[in-house]
C-alpha cells in the first residue's frame, strides 16, 4: 500500500467553512504539496462528510482521482439525523455491515473504489473469521484494495492479522500521549514492517496552547529544537519527532489550512539525532531515562 508520507485528515472539514469547490481546490493543493492520502470515515460530520467530499470530487477532473488514495473507516453506530434508525453508540463488524457501510462510502464518496478500509474501533462481538472473509470478498470484489484498523491493541491486531493481512494500525500517539511507546502496537509495527498511521499527532491542538505543565515543558522542548534546526516550526518539530520512530509512522493532520500541511511535509526532510528525540521524551515524561 503506497501512501504519502502525510495524511490529510478530514475529521474536522465541517468546520472549515468550505463548499464543494474549496474542498476540492484544498485537496489539490494539498496533492501539490505531495500529500495526496485523505483519511475519512463514514461517520464524520454525523455520517455526513464523505458526502460533501464526493460533491467536491464531481467537480474534479477524472485524473485527479488517479492522484490520490482515500481512506476510510466503518464500524462506529451512534443515533444522528443521518442514522435514526440507530438506538444507541455501538461497534459493528458484522459482513451485512460492514458490506453495507463499503457500499455507502463508495456511494457518498463518488468513487468505484476504496485504497485502505479500516475498522474504526475494536469491536467487542467481532468474529474475526467471518470479518476476515467479508475483507476478502470487498478486496475480490475491487471495491477495496487493501484494510486495516484503528485504535485496536497488538493482541488484537494480531487476532485479526493472523486470519487476512492488514497494512496498518491508525492509532493515537504525540509527544503528548506516548501510550503505544509503551503498550505493545508500535513494536508490533516494527516487527511486521507495517507503517502505522498517527491520529492527533499535535495532541488535539494542545501542543500550541495547553497550559499544564507537561504541554509548556514539551512545547519549550520543541521550540528550542526549532532553533537549533534553522527556526523550524513547533509544529514541524512535532512531526519529524513523530518521524524519528523507526517504525516510519504517517501522521495523519486535521486541519484545513494549507500552511499547516506545509509544516507537516517539512518535517520529511528534517532529522533529528537520538539526543533530540530523547530531549522530547524527558519533557513529555517529566524525568530522565531510567
Amino acid at each position: 500500500m503506497k501512501l504519502s508520507p502525510v495524511v490529510a485528515g478530514v475529521w474536522r472539514a465541517d468546520q472549515w467553512g468550505l463548499d464543494a469547490a474549496g474542498l476540492l481546490r484544498w485537496m489539490q493543493q494539498a496533492a501539490d504539496l505531495g500529500i495526496t492520502t485523505f483519511d475519512h470515515a463514514d461517520c464524520y460530520g454525523a455520517f455526513t462528510t464523505e458526502g460533501r467530499f464526493g460533491e467536491a470530487f464531481a467537480l474534479a477532473p477524472p485524473s485527479f482521482r488517479d492522484r490520490v488514495q482515500l481512506v476510510t473507516k466503518c464500524g462506529i453506530r451512534f443515533p444522528c439525523d443521518a442514522r435514526p434508525a440507530f438506538r444507541l453508540k455501538s461497534y459493528d463488524t458484522s459482513r451485512r455491515y460492514v458490506s453495507g457501510c463499503v457500499d455507502a462510502s463508495l456511494a457518498a464518496l463518488r468513487t468505484d473504489r476504496i485504497e485502505l478500509l479500516l475498522i474504526h474501533r475494536p469491536d467487542l462481538l467481532m468474529n474475526p473469521d467471518e470479518l476476515a472473509d467479508t475483507f476478502a470478498g470487498l478486496q475480490k470484489s475491487g471495491k477495496v484494495l487493501e484494510f486495516g484498523v484503528s485504535n485496536h491493541t497488538a493482541s488484537q491486531f494480531a487476532l485479526l492479522h493472523r486470519r487476512f493481512p492488514l497494512v496498518t494500525n491508525q492509532i493515537e500517539f504525540s509527544p503528548l500521549q506516548m501510550k503505544a511507546l509503551a503498550d505493545g502496537t508500535l513494536e508490533q509495527a516494527v516487527d511486521l514492517g507495517l507503517r502505522p498511521m498517527l491520529w492527533s499527532p499535535l495532541g488535539g491542538g494542545t501542543l500550541f496552547n495547553g497550559q499544564d505543565e507537561q504541554a509548556v515543558r514539551v512545547r519549550t522542548a520543541l521550540q528550542t529544537l526549532g532553533g537549533k534546526h534553522g527556526g523550524a516550526s513547533l509544529a514541524t518539530v512535532a512531526y519529524a519527532w513523530l518521524m524519528r520512530h523507526p517504525s516510519r509512522p504517517l501522521p495523519v493532520t486535521g486541519t484545513g489550512r494549507i500552511d499547516g500541511l506545509k509544516e507537516a511535509m517539512a518535517a520529511t526532510s528534517l532529522k533529528l539525532s537520538a539526543e533530540d528525540w530523547y530531549a522530547v521524551w524527558e519533557a513529555s515524561i517529566g524525568h530522565p531515562v531510567p
